[in-house]
């Protein structure tokens, strides 16, 4: 029997008790105004037994024995009346607003996507400032993830006066830069986006001088400094992607213009072919440096 049961059980028992007495008292009362009055009034077994019944049921304690409570164990042992035991069949559902634990498939999508944002391959192009253009300045940005998707291209807005925009190779023309944004914004979201990943690229000192920033020696893997690459390729000299491109990849690149997203695309490429080489390579070299 439930706590609640029990309870609606007392109150009946004891309304019943209470009838019983205010009309035993009334037919004592009438009985008795002739008497002395010394006489008290006696029970009746019925009533001694209901009184017994009610004090029994008073003084029990409700059953917190998990087992013999079944389900409701909770509500007897003391805790919210009306609320199911954890684990019972009556349990309410979990709150829609908490967040639902992942799907095995999509844990597995989800590192799949970092698998791939973790290394980028970035390409700038440029355009020439100060004296017959020699200077450098940056005009555009293009980053791409390990499968080659696009994940930034950005031109920039001229900081200087541009003499030379080497649009033969760099493939800037003059609307192409005074649409772009500011440099300080960009160059904020590449060091947002790099920061923590391998960076892959050709030449890319040249490439982070522009943008005016730095990225961890140990994260960088620059195709133009790999040194068993440039000496299968070109005897030990630094080779131009497009030659790199050709003997690794098969593809044929810069034909005209330059384009920044192709380029990043391609030293990405290379990287992919020859990447377990290039990491056995590094680790070797680092292990080397660690007993030196």
């Amino acid at each position: 029997m439930s706590a609640s049961q029990r309870q609606k059980q007392f109150d009946m028992n004891r309304s019943r008790a209470n009838n019983l007495a205010s009309s035993s008292s009334s037919s004592s009362g009438n009985s008795n105004n002739n008497s002395t009055g010394s006489t008290k009034n006696v029970a009746s077994p019925h009533q001694r037994k209901l009184q017994t019944s009610m004090e029994r049921l008073q003084v029990q304690q409700p059953n917190t024995s998990r087992r013999s409570a079944g389900s409701n164990w909770m509500a007897a042992a003391g805790g919210t009346p009306s609320g199911p035991a954890p684990g019972s069949e009556n349990q309410e559902a979990k709150d829609p607003k908490e967040p639902q634990p992942l799907t095995k498939s999509a844990r597995m999508r989800l590192k799949k996507k970092a698998q791939r944002n973790r290394y980028l391959a970035m390409d700038c192009e440029m355009v020439g400032v100060g004296h017959n253009g020699q200077d450098d300045m940056l005009a555009r940005v293009s980053i791409v993830n390990r499968v080659g998707q696009v994940l930034l291209d950005k031109h920039v807005k001229p900081r200087q006066e541009v003499t030379d925009y080497r649009t033969s190779v760099s493939g800037i023309r003059p609307q192409d830069i005074a649409n772009g944004e500011d440099f300080a914004t960009v160059q904020d979201e590449v060091v947002k986006l790099l920061h923590g990943r391998i960076l892959v690229g050709h030449a890319l000192g040249n490439d982070l001088a522009v943008l005016s920033i730095r990225h961890p020696f140990e994260n960088i893997r620059d195709t133009s400094r790999y040194k068993p690459l440039c000496k299968l390729v070109s005897n030990g000299h630094t080779p131009s992607l497009k030659r790199l491109t050709m003997a690794v990849l098969g593809q044929e690149i810069q034909t005209g213009e330059h384009n920044s997203v192709e380029d990043a695309r391609a030293a990405m490429g290379i990287y992919n072919r020859i990447a377990g080489d290039w990491e056995k390579y590094l680790e070797k070299k680092r292990h080397q440096q660690q007993h030196y």
